[in-house]
């Protein structure tokens, strides 16, 4: 995992731990006041006002409860049971709770704040523990862990595997190599194709410059991050940063949008999003179903291989909107595609149902997309995917750069003609100026315009 990946995550829980503590006052508050009036003796102990004036101890523990954690070592590595680093952590956070307690002269309960203590240890360990389970679930999906490949000579790509293996994250990478030395750039792009890699590590060592900035340059082209063991090449399209990958200093040459804050609040925006329309929407896509089952024969929802993040194949759900032996038909209509490049799209389809042509005018057919969102293999907003059969026609390694992001749901292209786009070269160009122009705000914009442009049936067919 690289370290500017591993750094945003911890950040990530370390603003989560902070939650976690604030809500343990909650909890202690609610359980001193509600709970343990209800054992027997409770009337020796003293009366507790209301919560109001615990507020300030959120202002003195959430904020800090994450640097004591870091002291301590919580956040050294993802895995490994650290239930000690926790007691520590949280003895230290009471010391100091109860030093600001004695300098300003605030008398309020100490039990509260010892079962406060109490309530932190025990969340903090159980969201540990679900992390690492979590983490470990993911590890043993051979489609979850990234893939990263190793470009060198082969004695190098033995020594950089056995330096990577020792590295806690590296359970989540899944290690490919390459010979850089002895074979050629064009089973450099195969390989890249045929194992949708996620990011290639290459070590300058014993290959001749022209060939590893060759090797670089293929890389830019399909938008495949590289990391680099050495600082010595410029690029055109790609950022240079400097970063870190199991404890060795590399270049991460980037074609696609930094690793982020925004692109967190995406991922976040994108399985809210999808979450909150399938319980809205609901009612309107049992309807739908039941229709597409009334109306034509065969299933009502269609599953598709489509090409994902870095071409990686999943399934896609849509309503079905053709007759069950369409794809049976697809040879015969071949010569009728009026869409350049590996893309099949006709006028008047004779393949579409009555009322599946209704659904795709108004995108209703892409409703249980949603579902993709929602597993995380799909966006709300970014590059359509495109068949698996399709992806494999594309020629141009350019070309292959709209698969650098996840699919989405809607894009550029669907808000700015859908069907009246017939030329692939413009699609590309399209998802290509999303890719470099991205950020949250212009994701935001996407979704507002979608809306009007759906129920206008803009563009479609």
């Amino acid at each position: 995992m690289l370290g500017q990946h591993l750094e945003v995550r911890k950040k990530s829980l370390m603003a989560f731990d902070a939650c976690l503590v604030a809500l343990s006052l909650w909890l202690a508050h609610f359980v001193r006041v509600e709970v343990l009036p209800l054992f027997p003796y409770s009337e020796r102990l003293p009366i507790i006002v209301d919560f109001s004036n615990y507020v300030w101890m959120w202002f003195v523990t959430a904020p800090t409860a994450p640097f004591f954690l870091k002291w301590n070592g919580f956040y050294r590595s993802l895995l490994g049971d650290k239930t000690a680093a926790v007691v520590r952590a949280m003895f230290f956070q009471m010391l100091f709770s109860s030093l600001v307690m004695i300098l300003f002269k605030i008398d309020q309960s100490r039990l509260i704040l010892l079962m406060m203590t109490t309530l932190s240890i025990l969340l903090l360990i159980f969201r540990d523990f679900m992390t690492r389970r979590f983490l470990a679930y993911r590890s043993l999906l051979g489609e979850k862990k990234e893939k990263l490949l190793i470009a060198t000579s082969p004695a190098r790509c033995v020594q950089l595997i056995a330096t990577i293996r020792t590295h806690p994250e590296s359970v989540f990478t899944e290690l490919l190599t390459f010979d850089l030395v002895g074979e050629s750039l064009d089973s450099l792009s195969l390989v890249l194709h045929c194992e949708s890699v996620n990011r290639v590590l290459i070590s300058a060592g014993e290959t001749p410059f022209e060939k590893v900035a060759s090797a670089i340059r293929t890389c830019e082209i399909e938008g495949v991050d590289v990391c680099l063991l050495a600082d010595f090449f410029h690029t055109s399209i790609a950022r240079v940063q400097f970063d870190d990958f199991a404890g060795m200093s590399t270049l991460l040459i980037r074609s696609t949008p930094d690793m982020s804050w925004p692109l967190i609040g995406k991922e976040i925006m994108d399985r809210i999003g999808a979450l909150v329309l399938l319980l809205l929407l609901w009612p309107i896509i049992a309807v739908i179903a039941v229709l597409v089952l009334i109306t034509s024969p065969g299933s009502a929802i269609f599953r598709q291989d489509r090409g994902g993040i870095n071409g990686r194949p999943f399934t896609m759900y849509k309503f079905r909107t053709m007759f069950s032996d369409a794809e049976m038909k697809n040879s015969e209509l071949a010569a009728y595609n009026r869409m350049t490049g590996p893309v099949f799209k006709m006028d008047g389809d004779p393949r579409i149902t009555p009322f599946g042509r209704f659904l795709r005018k108004h995108s209703l057919d892409e409703l249980p997309q949603l579902w993709n969102v929602l597993k995380g293999e799909m966006s709300l907003v970014g590059p359509r995917p495109l068949p698996v059969e399709e992806v494999e026609k594309i020629t141009d390694c350019s070309q292959r750069r709209r698969l650098s992001m996840k699919p989405g749901l809607t894009c550029l292209w669907q808000i700015r003609g859908r069907n009246y786009v017939s030329d692939f070269d413009e699609w590309v160009r399209l998802d290509l100026e999303y890719i470099d122009r991205w950020s949250l705000s212009l994701d935001i914009r996407i979704l507002l315009q979608t809306l009007p442009a759906v129920l206008s049936g803009r563009g479609a067919s």
